[in-house]
């Protein structure tokens, strides 16, 4: 496909008006929420969280109380389905705003080290301060060299922790995590400096380290298990939102709580579609408690979030704000080799060599139908225009 077709057809779908053909995303987004001081930006990234573990998105009771009780006092994403299964895909869903690109994520990618556009990026011209928190050693999938080299301000992880409560395999706890965030926003909060942050935790990770003695263990099963890590890093999302309401920064903040993929848990279908199913949700003072069910991506959450500080940008994020009539139905998932684009309940599925084929997403699998060419279509031009914006270095 050339790249003239793949790019129309990749921005009709997302439905992207972009301000010029060498910027091929850019658009001015304005705010729906304008206020006379924009708010910071918390985006606190979970290892692993798939949508089966939180009630509130239609999982298994009992797992994650704090998050369904949180659920019920913010904005809550329950169809959000993320770029891919490993966390630099995740990390770019979430930071950029990107779907996967072919090959490597562009967490690891050459031409994505430095220039590439993340949320430190956009804000540093409206002054806020930005920063990644993360457990364990920020060298690892070279998340460090990448957002440092893509404008973050600031990275604390495991060598930066002083006295950590615990450490396992991964690094210091998820408690350790929250506890070292809410003392450094506390201290950006004091000098009047806005921020904007990310979390990511490491809790839910083989071999599952946790201090075991802050929760109640699920009965039936092992210790050291998904669930048990889970039920744990529960407990530390309801820690920090407890521990930040308690702080003047909280007033004036939009937290975002999401996963980075599922759990590496796959069926027989070719795609397994419904294991991209994660939780999302998006908390703040004045953020009025709604559930939103439509078909959602990463993309779409960071853009509904930056939608909530209250300022009018420009950005190439694949994405929209639910607050704006450009959403659009859809996600794109990268399973290896092989990619789907969802549009409502069908699905494309392209393979190298192969041939494309088309499915109807029913009863969380996926049933063959006959070929929707132009579906087909329009996801191999996903696939080229992301391989063509990534190279061209036009995600900037």
């Amino acid at each position: 496909m050339n790249i003239e077709e793949a790019l129309n057809r990749f921005k009709n779908n997302l439905n992207i008006q972009s301000l010029d053909k060498k910027t091929p995303l850019h658009r001015k987004v304005k705010t729906n929420f304008k206020t006379d001081s924009s708010k910071n930006l918390v985006i606190f990234i979970q290892e692993s969280m798939g949508y089966q573990f939180v009630e509130s998105t239609g999982g298994e009771k009992g797992i994650t109380p704090n998050l369904n009780l949180l659920s019920k006092k913010g904005l809550l994403f329950t169809n959000v389905f993320s770029n891919g299964t490993r966390s630099i895909r995740g990390i770019a869903g979430c930071v950029s705003g990107i779907f996967s690109t072919p090959g490597k994520g562009v967490v690891k990618k050459n031409k994505s080290q430095t220039g590439f556009f993340t949320i430190s990026s956009l804000l540093e011209p409206f002054g806020y301060h930005t920063l990644f928190l993360y457990g364990g050693e920020s060298r690892f999938d070279n998340m460090r060299g990448w957002f440092l080299g893509n404008g973050f301000d600031q990275i604390i992880d495991e060598p930066k922790f002083k006295n950590p409560e615990f450490i396992g395999t991964w690094g210091v706890s998820d408690g350790d995590l929250i506890n070292r965030a809410n003392e450094e926003f506390i201290k950006l909060d004091k000098k009047k400096q806005k921020f904007a942050a990310i979390l990511f935790s490491t809790s839910n990770h083989t071999p599952f380290d946790f201090p075991k003695e802050k929760i109640d263990l699920i009965n039936g099963i092992p210790e050291k298990s998904v669930k048990n890590a889970i039920k744990y890093a529960d407990f530390a999302i309801g820690e920090f939102i407890k521990k930040a309401r308690q702080e003047s920064y909280y007033k004036n903040t939009v937290f975002v709580i999401i996963a980075d993929h599922n759990v590496r848990v796959y069926g027989d279908d070719m795609v397994p579609v419904n294991m991209f199913h994660i939780p999302a949700l998006i908390l703040g003072e004045g953020i009025k408690p709604e559930v939103y069910s439509g078909l959602s991506t990463q993309p779409d959450v960071l853009a509904t979030a930056l939608d909530l500080l209250g300022l009018d940008l420009t950005y190439p994020i694949m994405g929209h704000s639910i607050f704006s009539n450009k959403k659009q139905a859809l996600s794109f998932m990268q399973f290896n080799q092989t990619y789907a684009l969802r549009i409502n309940d069908r699905v494309a599925v392209v393979r190298p060599k192969k041939e494309p084929l088309t499915f109807l997403y029913e009863k969380q699998h996926l049933k063959p139908v006959d070929h929707d060419m132009e579906l087909e279509k329009n996801a191999l031009a996903f696939i080229v225009s992301l391989n063509y914006i990534y190279n061209k270095q036009l995600y900037k």
